[in-house]
């Protein structure tokens, strides 16, 4: 596509995305052919049905993992932002009306860790329900026996056994766990395996495919700006292929590829796209006896495009 179309495209990523569609743009390489793939795509929802010790462990690892968090109880005492700091959402209700107002989606991933079987029975119910979307994946936490168990008494109500054997159940990948924080990274490692089987992006896509809310809104004005792209690392480099950031007139940036020194030089760089109107390319060595003087805890390399776009 030329400029023009790419720019419109831009500019309809952020209600797109909102809304947990996907959006493919192809970015132009440095030479004629080449081409760059970014898929930019809400992170996966994880929900959490139970605010117990076990969800309080896997939530503060899972919003570290580019998951968007969601936790609900019914106890106000374990369902709060203080026991959840890293939670995108806190739900304090009846696990009926909290599945209810979250609305649940065929691409969502649910891990059910209530406090106990009653609830959990409460839990699967709402998420068996033929009328509404199985989420991509489903755990519940327990003991094998138990959960066969669950599973037969699920059955005899009618709930059919195809549904019922696309829930991960003992949640986790074995790996002896004991302690809630063991049983927490077993869940979350099974999540990653999961959501990297489902994933949309295909192999000749660039790695990062979430995007910084900052950087959505402001692509969607008419201003002249700079996008800086990373296509292409090497070592401990501090962002995937695909991180991405705008640049202003002004050198205020919007997004983010990295941070510290080896971003304020891809916004001298962007000084020259705008001074030429010109695309280019840049090798930013963040190699570690460079870095340190920085403070920087990363090496390697990254290789950046730097697009001008044309304000209207």
């Amino acid at each position: 596509m030329d400029r023009k179309e790419f720019l419109l495209a831009l500019r309809t990523i952020k209600n797109r995305y909102e809304k947990g569609e996907s959006t493919e743009l192809v970015f132009p390489g440095e030479d004629a052919g080449q081409e760059y793939k970014r898929l930019f795509q809400k992170p996966t929802r994880l929900i959490i049905l139970g605010c117990g010790y076990v969800a309080q462990a896997l939530c503060r690892f899972a919003s570290a993992l580019e998951f968007y968090v969601v936790v609900t109880d019914d106890r106000p005492s374990f369902a709060n932002h203080g026991l959840f700091p890293d939670a995108d959402e806190v739900i304090c209700d009846s696990f009926e009306n909290a599945i209810d107002k979250i609305k649940i989606r065929e691409t969502d991933f649910v891990v059910v860790v209530t406090r106990g079987h009653r609830h959990d029975v409460l839990c699967l119910r709402a998420l068996l329900d033929k009328k509404k979307p199985m989420p991509a994946y489903v755990g519940q936490i327990g003991s094998k026996r138990r959960v066969i168990q669950l599973m037969d008494a699920l059955e005899e109500e009618g709930y059919e056994r195809e549904r019922l054997d696309q829930i991960y159940t003992p949640i986790g990948l074995s790996i002896g766990a004991v302690t809630p924080e063991e049983i927490g990274i077993s869940i979350l490692a099974e999540l990653i395996k999961v959501r990297s089987e489902k994933n949309n992006r295909t192999k000749d896509m660039l790695d990062q495919t979430n995007a910084d809310p900052v950087f959505l809104e402001y692509v969607e004005n008419n201003e002249e700006k700079v996008i800086a792209l990373v296509v292409g690392r090497s070592g401990s480099a501090p962002v995937k292929t695909g991180a991405i950031m705008a640049i202003d007139r002004l050198g205020k940036s919007y997004g983010t590829v990295g941070g510290g020194c080896g971003e304020h030089e891809v916004t001298m760089q962007a000084r020259n796209v705008f001074l030429k109107k010109q695309d280019k390319s840049m090798l930013l060595d963040l190699t570690n006896d460079v870095a340190s003087d920085e403070g920087m805890v990363c090496g390697g390399t990254m290789k950046i495009m730097l697009y001008y776009m044309p304000g209207e």
